[in-house]
């Protein structure tokens, strides 16, 4: 019986390292995709709060027209989950956003926490 040359005793190394190194793989592009998920959440969050001030300016029912603006501005997986607020002071329409942050698949299960939009803008005169 002869030896085994050098070149046999490395085959199919790369093959088992690579199957060793997929779960690691797919976890780290999970968590990747996780993270785009709750910025993109963020950046809904803080557009629709931008909206939502925007619309209650300009009315006389400023808290309906403000709630409808907020939700309307969302995608509608976010829909959902979402709660506007709205409120008026000194002049200034404020609007909260608060949406559920989705695991892994808009629309599917969310987290428990939220993620919250604050705006504000000055009431227009209305003559």
């Amino acid at each position: 019986m002869t030896a085994p040359r050098r070149d046999d005793r490395d085959r199919g190394q790369v093959t088992v390292e690579f199957l060793g190194m997929t779960p690691l793989i797919i976890l780290t592009l999970v968590l990747l995709w996780q993270f785009v998920l709750l910025g993109y959440t963020f950046t809904l969050a803080g557009n629709a709060a931008d909206e939502a001030a925007r619309a209650g300016t300009a009315v006389l029912d400023r808290q309906a027209a403000c709630e409808t603006a907020g939700v309307r501005h969302l995608p509608s997986a976010w829909e959902g989950g979402a709660r506007v607020t709205c409120g008026e002071s000194g002049g200034l329409v404020t609007a909260e956003v608060r949406l559920q942050v989705p695991v892994l698949f808009p629309g599917a299960v969310g987290f428990p926490f939220r993620v919250e939009g604050h705006a504000g803008a000055v009431v227009e005169e209305t003559d």
